[in-house]
């Protein structure tokens, strides 16, 4: 693919079709955010918590080492940032839309799956006895030997959410697929040799490391949390990823899909070549009395679209 077609593909010129596009891919994406909002107010499962399962439950409830209110800046806004950076280089539009969308939809799908799966196994947190019982007073149902919490409802809930982490899964599915848009554009790949390159992309997966590791050593989550989401991240941002960019040891590894741009450059010479014979194809219809629908890249380009 040639560089200089990439550049030439400016906001002025695309931005607008690209956004057309993709309408449904964004309206998906809002449906996600709205279902994302739903299971974070559905009550979570209360698993069964009987006197001989505290053993396990009872650390000390601590504040976050990492808060809330900064996962979306480090797993959304950072990557979005080297995005802006490397658009105000290229003067890409694509590159910059699908790397937004791309990363989007990682996080959104790795949030939903992540609280879906949160409210269905209401996994009790190592935290949990603190939660429950704040004055450190256990009490246990006579009958079913079921906790009866008298903490405050709403930290008693959230002890009903340790699996998986949403700390890790968020921070895997920003950071990864921000090491995979770093990898590509740095060529990474390119048979070259040059092993520096890795320490830029592996900055990413290690931060989003430490962050696991901080659910464990907070006592918000158990080891399994935290495991099962750096998985549940990195799948879904590596499969967002590939939707829009080849992998970072193809030649053009550093660009969207090289596809994607041929096909638009087909179904523009296509239109084009329409407008121009407009005239003399409505008069052959008029004589002939039969439809003339030409065979084109327009039908694939469809295809690609849908």
């Amino acid at each position: 693919m040639s560089e200089i077609g990439v550049r030439a593909h400016s906001p002025r010129t695309h931005a607008i079709k690209v956004m057309t596009v993709h309408r449904h891919d964004w309206l998906i994406l809002l449906f996600l955010v709205t279902i994302e909002g739903a299971l974070n107010a559905i009550e979570p499962f209360h698993r069964f918590i009987g006197k001989d399962m505290m053993t396990d439950l009872k650390f000390p409830l601590k504040s976050n080492t990492v808060p809330v209110w900064t996962v979306p800046l480090y797993s959304a806004l950072l990557p979005m940032v080297v995005f802006l950076i490397y658009y105000i280089f290229r003067r890409d539009v694509y590159d910059f839309h699908h790397a937004v969308l791309g990363l989007l939809y990682s996080i959104c799908l790795t949030g939903v799956l992540t609280d879906a799966i949160k409210v269905a196994v209401g996994r009790p947190r190592p935290n949990f006895f603190y939660r429950c019982f704040p004055d450190g007073n256990a009490v246990f149902d006579n009958i079913t030997h079921d906790v009866v919490c008298h903490g405050d409802k709403k930290v008693v809930r959230e002890g009903y959410k340790s699996f998986p982490s949403g700390h890790t899964s968020w921070s895997f599915a920003g950071m990864v697929f921000l090491s995979w848009y770093m990898s590509g554009k740095v060529r990474a790949f390119d048979q070259g040799g040059h092993v520096a390159k890795l320490c830029i992309i592996i900055l990413p997966i290690l931060v989003a490391a430490l962050v696991g590791v901080s659910r464990v050593d907070d006592y918000w989550h158990h080891w399994q949390d935290v495991f099962t989401g750096a998985i549940i991240g990195t799948v879904i941002s590596t499969s967002c990823y590939l939707q829009f960019f080849p992998f970072p040891n193809d030649p053009n590894g550093w660009a969207p899909h090289a596809r994607y741009f041929r096909v638009l450059e087909e179904r523009t010479r296509y239109h084009s070549s329409v407008r121009s014979s407009e005239a003399g194809t409505s008069s052959m219809v008029l004589e002939h009395g039969i439809g003339m629908e030409p065979s084109s890249p327009d039908l694939e380009a469809e295809r690609y679209h849908e």
